[in-house]
């Protein structure tokens, strides 16, 4: 066999072998593209409902407000924790990947959560209130967001988590860093969301001594 086929052999081996691993990279590459783009979707679906809630805070504080004698305080927490929600910044790219700046977001969205839930405990106590058609379609509103939130929030923990795994399997996890992959936070269980929430009555009225026999 001659040098020039010997040659050719070789490159044309040299070349097969490149495409094939090219074939193999833009693989990798894809798959890793795509799992990003749904956690990135699926953020989106969050933000979304979040939104929707913090848009449901203001008619609602100004329904129960109409109230006469209705706790202040819980009215206050409400407001402050909607004012919260608004100050934490992200990036507008897609999911979050700074774990700090995600544990803010969740800390902060639990607040409102919290305060939602102890508004909606306190009115329990103020039948006129309840039977007014705007307050009744405000509750199911917001109890309607609340189950959205916990849908969405499972479907990106969903995504994220098999964006997570996918970047430390191999052979993807020895291309994930030259591709810019990192794993990417998601969403845990709140401490105490399994307990209903502790209210304490105060009417700014004390209660008459019991009468003595």
């Amino acid at each position: 066999m001659s040098a020039g086929k010997i040659i050719l052999i070789v490159f044309g081996a040299l070349v097969a072998l490149a495409l094939v691993i090219g074939l193999w990279v833009a693989g990798i590459f894809n798959n890793l593209v795509t799992l990003k783009q749904g956690t990135d979707a699926a953020w989106a679906q969050v933000e979304n409902v979040y939104q929707r809630r913090a848009d449901l805070v203001p008619n609602l504080v100004n329904t129960v407000s109409g109230a006469a004698n209705f706790e202040k305080s819980t009215l206050a927490e409400v407001v402050a924790a909607r004012a919260s929600v608004g100050q934490v910044k992200l990036s507008a790219n897609g999911a979050p990947t700074d774990p700090a700046q995600f544990a803010a977001f969740e800390k902060a969205q639990g607040q409102l959560g919290s305060a939602l839930s102890r508004l909606l405990v306190v009115s329990e106590r103020y039948p006129d209130l309840k039977a007014t058609a705007g307050f009744r379609d405000l509750q199911a509103q917001l109890e309607g967001t609340e189950n959205r939130i916990a849908v969405e929030r499972g479907r990106f923990n969903e995504a994220v988590q098999g964006y997570n795994v996918a970047i430390k399997r191999f052979p993807a996890v020895i291309l994930a860093g030259m591709f810019g992959h990192s794993a990417r936070p998601y969403f845990t269980a709140t401490a105490g969301s399994d307990k209903p929430p502790v209210v304490n009555f105060d009417f700014g009225q004390k209660s008459a001594a019991p009468a003595k026999p």
